[in-house]
């Protein structure tokens, strides 16, 4: 049986071949996907998640391991168990990628993701460096129905490889595959800063979450995709890239003596403010003449 850290071992030396290949395609066909310090930061950033990750997993595992105890279903390890497993993870993912979106403190560390203004395969390692801090929660209903612990893990690095690969702007909209899948073509609009597409396509593997949930946009061939956030932050500091929303949530807590202002600041949907210094997803989408009853930020 394969582990997790097999896989790992097994996939990095191919994304890392992958990364190369288009860094390479990029330059000889002059489409400028890649920059030496955006590229640089997203592996700094996946190496401090990882660190991060290792410091915390064996508690993550700990409180996995304590609610498997109370489980609710004896499965046999066959297909329908790793089917459902996939299943059923990469809903919880797309649950919690909804709630990183949605909830300010969330969006703090997931923010770094999407602070690049570029849109590649090295991109797709970026990754959230504080989310290992809250990940495993997300975890929990799957231990108490069944699944254990490193199946969990191992499942979770599968989705994760296989969301890597969607980050790139080399491949078009796969025709029958993106109707169940998440596709390159998907993701592309969930990095997109256009104000249509914010907070669009939340799904790791599946696409019908988002169909499912009113979260889905197709891209549009005629629309120039903006990569990065709708307000560029200052990331000159390396600790700036993934601490500068815990930063700005500190900033604004002074902004108004009333609690109910401050607790909206920390858990309200990004963008919201008090005094309409800043704007969620629906009031730009508002004033942008497009309504959405799922957009907040």
């Amino acid at each position: 049986m394969i582990t997790e850290q097999t896989l790992t071992a097994l996939t990095t030396p191919i994304y890392a071949t992958l990364i190369i290949a288009e860094i390479a395609v990029s330059f000889y066909g002059k489409k400028e996907l890649y920059s030496a310090k955006d590229t640089i930061a997203n592996i700094y950033l996946t190496t401090v998640y990882m660190f991060f990750d290792l410091m915390t997993r064996g508690f993550s595992l700990m409180i996995l391991s304590y609610f498997f105890r109370f489980h609710i279903i004896d499965f046999n390890k066959n297909m329908i168990y790793w089917v459902l497993l996939i299943v059923f993870q990469d809903f919880l993912y797309w649950l919690m990628h909804y709630m990183d979106h949605h909830c300010r403190l969330f969006w703090a560390a997931h923010v770094v993701h999407h602070s690049s203004e570029e849109f590649n395969l090295s991109v797709g390692i970026r990754a959230s460096v504080l989310q290992p801090l809250y990940k495993f929660i997300y975890f929990v209903p799957l231990a108490l129905m069944g699944f254990e612990c490193a199946d969990i893990y191992l499942v979770y690095a599968i989705t994760q490889g296989y969301g890597i690969l969607v980050h790139t702007q080399l491949i078009n909209r796969l025709p029958y595959w993106d109707y169940i899948f998440v596709s390159p073509s998907h993701h592309r609009v969930h990095h997109a800063s256009n104000v249509q597409y914010l907070d669009k396509n939340m799904g790791m593997l599946f696409i019908f979450w988002d169909k499912i949930f009113g979260t889905y946009e197709q891209e549009n061939p005629n629309e120039q995709i903006q990569y990065g956030l709708t307000n560029a932050p200052n990331l000159s500091f390396p600790t700036n890239i993934f601490l500068h929303e815990m930063k700005e949530i500190r900033i604004d807590l002074r902004k108004s003596e009333q609690w109910k202002h401050k607790l909206m600041y920390i858990f309200g949907p990004p963008g919201w403010s008090h005094d309409g210094s800043s704007q969620t997803t629906r009031q730009l989408r508002n004033d942008n003449g497009t309504n959405d009853k799922f957009c907040d930020k």
